[in-house]
């Protein structure tokens, strides 16, 4: 039994892969909601393709009839004009359909048939319009669109259409050939196999009508196959498109670029060193003030605050790396390339400052902030472990720049900065040197400045 077992194990395994190798590999057994969404919306817009180059079909056949010469054709039979015209109004309404996002499943299954039945309705009628035994239509060049339409199928993304295009034009060819066969006008077919005689009269070769329909199936299958592996791989872009967008909801979009345009997938301990300047942000008392709210309140105070707050950080080029209670991480440089950095941050936290001044949050509160700006060289990467990783900036100069913040308290200041800022902008401000100050958790000191944005 367990030998059985291990055998159908094996079986199992064995059939997975060869499916994955023809058909490559399965995604999910259930999307998500919005994933699925995305897929519909891009399939309805593949409906509207598909349904301008019908229309385009319908006119193109127009044309060539128009254009044809009506010599050694019966005068009594006119069926072209009424398919075509039926076509045409079928493919309207299937236009309007599109864009009206009104196209069910089952009424596109019903089209793809209507489109290979018209289709050999009038190849069947080529022998009565020129008066001829009914195996002239079997070389009739008209087969041809069959491809166009199977074909046309392709733009949808879905193989069942593509199957069901070529089964219905399969069918429809060989119900062509056996009616040709066993017609009993006067013009009684003759089959041969010999293929001059075949190429030059009005004779039947059953080989080569059976070569007709194996192109037709094997023009299908490859066509599905091929849309079932670009399907698959559709659907995981999708998936993993969609997840890079969420993912930017709770990281800044430029490390979000960063993770998911990396060439190679990152690994803990992968960084690289750049000189760049750190903002530290702090809200003043903010656990003073948050005492006397509630959670919803306390919510909607603080989103507000940092949807202003992002607004400001993001136009002068910043990235926020961390949100830690009301507390912000923010780099210049440091994730993506910013020029005249020093200035960037020292004019971010000093807008920062202006907007906290004048502005209030949820019911009317007032939120002053607290900036620590430096400069230096500091270690962007990936921290963690190998299921769960973070993206931060590491190195001594971070921790200057969280101390400086910590430092507005003891000063009453509201933005302070090191030497090295100070030497690196080119901005226009007030310094006031506040001395030479070993911050917590530093044995050398720093020089120290208070900044304020020059009076008008």
């Amino acid at each position: 039994m367990i030998e059985l077992s291990a055998r159908a194990v094996h079986r199992c395994l064995m059939a997975n892969r060869l499916s994955a190798f023809i058909f490559g590999e399965p995604v999910a057994d259930r999307l998500p909601a919005r994933v699925r969404e995305r897929i519909a919306a891009q399939q309805q817009q593949s409906e509207k393709l598909i349904s301008w180059v019908q229309m385009a079909l319908v006119l193109l056949f127009a044309g060539l009839w128009l254009a044809a010469p009506k010599a050694g054709m019966n005068p009594d039979v006119e069926l072209v004009p009424y398919a075509l015209g039926f076509y045409f109004v079928f493919t309207s309404v299937r236009l309007i359909g599109a864009y009206r996002n009104a196209l069910t499943r089952p009424f596109l299954m019903i089209s793809v048939v209507i489109d290979m039945a018209l289709l050999m309705i009038l190849i069947w009628s080529f022998h009565i319009q020129y008066m001829q035994p009914a195996s002239f239509y079997l070389k009739a060049p008209t087969l041809m669109y069959v491809f166009i339409f199977i074909g046309l199928r392709t733009l949808r993304f879905e193989p069942g259409y593509i199957v069901l295009a070529g089964g219905s034009a399969a069918v429809g060819w060989l119900a062509l050939m056996v009616y040709a066969i066993h017609s009993n006008t006067e013009y009684a077919p003759m089959l041969t196999r010999d293929y001059v005689v075949y190429m030059t009269s009005n004779a039947i070769l059953i080989g080569a009508e059976i070569d007709k329909v194996v192109s037709i199936l094997m023009v299908t299958g490859v066509l599905a196959i091929a849309v079932l592996r670009a399907q698959r791989s559709l659907y995981r872009a999708i998936t993993e498109s969609t997840a890079a967008q969420d993912l930017t909801r709770f990281v800044s979009k430029e490390v979000a670029a960063r993770i998911t345009g990396a060439d190679e997938a990152i690994e803990p301990g992968d960084g690289e060193s750049k000189v760049a300047s750190i903002l530290f942000t702090d809200i003043e008392g903010f656990s003073t003030i948050s005492e006397s709210m509630s959670p919803q309140e306390l919510a909607s105070t603080i989103n507000a605050y940092f949807q202003a707050v992002g607004e400001v950080i993001a136009r002068h080029g910043g990235v926020i790396l961390l949100f830690e209670g009301d507390a912000m991480l923010i780099t210049f440089n440091a994730v993506s390339p910013s020029e005249n950095h020093a200035t960037r941050a020292l004019d971010c936290a000093l807008d920062l400052q202006r907007l906290c001044d004048t502005r209030t949050f949820g019911d009317g509160v007032r939120l002053p902030t607290r900036c620590g700006v430096n400069t230096g060289p500091v270690t962007v990467g990936a921290l963690g472990t190998a299921e769960s990783l973070t993206f931060t900036v590491l190195g001594d100069n971070v921790n200057i720049a969280a101390r400086l913040e910590q430092l507005n308290k003891q000063y009453g200041t509201y933005v302070m900065c090191t030497q090295e800022t100070v030497n690196a902008c080119r901005g226009a401000y007030q310094f006031d040197f506040k001395g030479e100050i070993t911050v917590k958790g530093r044995a050398s000191a720093c020089q120290v400045f208070a900044v304020a944005a020059p009076e008008d």
